[in-house]
């Protein structure tokens, strides 16, 4: 099937097959590698990426979804000039990415989140990020990079 979509600013058109999911058609299909491909079932959130500005789990997102629509990675997520985006740099500053596989997935739930809120609270944050998972336990940092992000840590 054909699909034509916009992906960090970029339109694009591609064909696949119409069982791939958005997560197939970015890492396969356009060779962005960043949302990773964790548990394939729609849990742990490092496959997260902003369907028109919402996080959505790539893994268990079809393709077809995508469709006309805009799709944010973490690989669009630095300014064009190369400085980092506030969360990117926050997380950098506060150690917010250990091992760093579920990195992406956080940046990109956290930017969704300053989006719609630039000023959340702890609660909020922590309701906003629930659905990615750390298996190096980096919580604390990665709720002290948000509040630095929003411009409210240190």
């Amino acid at each position: 099937m054909m699909i034509r979509l916009e992906v960090n600013g970029e339109n694009r058109e591609l064909s696949v097959p119409g069982h791939w999911t958005l997560l197939d058609l970015l890492r396969d299909g356009l060779d962005l590698t960043g949302a990773k491909r964790g548990c394939d079932r729609g849990e742990c959130g490092s496959c997260t990426v902003l369907l028109d500005g919402l996080p959505v789990y790539a893994c268990v997102t079809l393709a077809a979804r995508a469709r006309g629509r805009r799709v944010a990675t973490v690989e669009g997520l630095a300014f064009r000039d190369g400085r980092l985006d506030p969360v990117q740099q926050a997380f950098l500053e506060e150690d917010g990415g250990q091992c760093g596989f579920c990195t992406p997935g956080f940046l990109m739930s956290a930017r969704a989140l300053l989006d719609a809120n630039p000023c959340p609270s702890d609660g909020e944050i922590r309701e906003a990020l629930s659905g990615n998972l750390c298996r190096c336990n980096a919580y604390g940092r990665i709720l002290e990079a948000v509040r630095v992000a929003a411009g409210g840590g240190g």
